[in-house]
């Protein structure tokens, strides 16, 4: 058993982020199509992409992220923006320098050496032949629930940034995961591998996973420190469509204002309550309009978004309903 220990000095944890990564769901989701029994609260999504994988060969990706143990690390770049795009993550892969991709391909623990030989024979055609795979993968197997995944993971971004701010980091740790704690000013992760250091760069990004759990992950040097940890909910991810409005609720205000008071148990931007919502974003913001006009949600800019969340008003409203 390995433990990764990072030590904080205050600018550290000043510099303590939070970010999502649409490539690390997708590449997390390998696992997943392997290992279905492990992952069983993704079993709606498995049977509604597995037919459609027969058109692809994942072979040699299956080779650098196998079941368990290492994974190459070029494929999951630690994400460099709050909320990156699954385009200039795939461009970010492509970017590996072919040294470190081979060197990375040989720590690789898997039975299919012959993929991973053929990898490393030329790295600089296999990583661009990895990065097709990954963008076709994604085209057939993740855009369509993109949306769904995104909203779960903002909604756990913004809970754990509410909870750091609040309580420090302390209150932050104190529920990620049973193998994270923090010890005064240690953050401590328990794995299968050991490091020992203070945080690099700009600071440990703390990136919250559907596809991932129930485990946590850890990057380091030479890389930005990341901590990949289960995002809150996963349990509710596949459940079909937005939470359903009650007749009364619904009424009174209106089923897709209802539908999205609902959603609002935390916070969310007007993009994200539109993909979670089938709606355009123009037509959320109208009902957003309307809703904060009556006094039961809230706005809040955080950085460059702007956050909507119910109102005392708002919570009394849904519970009575």
């Amino acid at each position: 058993m390995g433990v990764v220990e990072w030590r904080f000095e205050a600018d550290d944890l000043a510099r303590l982020r939070f970010a999502f990564s649409p490539m690390w769901e997708l590449v997390a989701s390998l696992r997943v199509l392997r290992a279905p029994a492990r992952h069983s609260v993704h079993l709606a999504w498995l049977r509604a992409v597995r037919p459609r994988l027969e058109a692809i060969d994942l072979s040699e990706l299956f080779a650098l992220a196998p079941t368990y143990g290492y994974m190459a690390d070029f494929l999951t770049p630690p994400p460099d923006t709050p909320l990156p795009d699954f385009a200039a993550e795939l461009a970010r892969v492509r970017l590996t320098s072919p040294e470190k991709a081979s060197e990375e391909a040989g720590w690789v623990e898997t039975p299919d050496t012959r993929s991973i030989d053929r990898f490393r024979a030329d790295p600089v055609g296999g990583v661009q032949r990895v990065a097709d795979t990954l963008g076709a993968y994604w085209e057939l197997a993740l855009a369509e629930f993109w949306p769904r995944v995104y909203g779960l993971l903002e909604a756990d971004l913004m809970w754990r940034s509410r909870r750091l701010a609040t309580g420090g980091a302390t209150a932050l740790f104190a529920d990620l995961h049973p193998l994270v704690r923090w010890e005064r000013d240690r953050l401590i992760t328990t794995g299968t591998w050991c490091h020992s250091g203070e945080p690099t760069g700009d600071g440990v990004v703390l990136v919250p996973s559907a596809f991932r759990w129930p485990d946590i992950a850890t990057m380091t040097e030479p890389y930005q420190p990341m901590l990949v940890y289960p995002a809150r909910g996963v349990g509710t991810l596949w459940e079909a469509g937005p939470p359903p409005a009650p007749g009364a609720l619904a009424a009174l205000i209106g089923k897709t204002r209802a539908q999205l008071l609902l959603s609002l148990c935390h916070p969310a931007s007007t993009t994200a309550l539109a993909r979670r919502m089938s709606l355009t974003p123009g037509a959320v913001s109208q009902h957003l309009t309307v809703l904060s006009g009556n006094g039961l949600v809230a706005r809040r800019r955080l950085g460059r978004e702007v956050l909507y969340r119910r109102t005392a008003t708002g919570d009394a409203l849904v519970s009575s309903s």
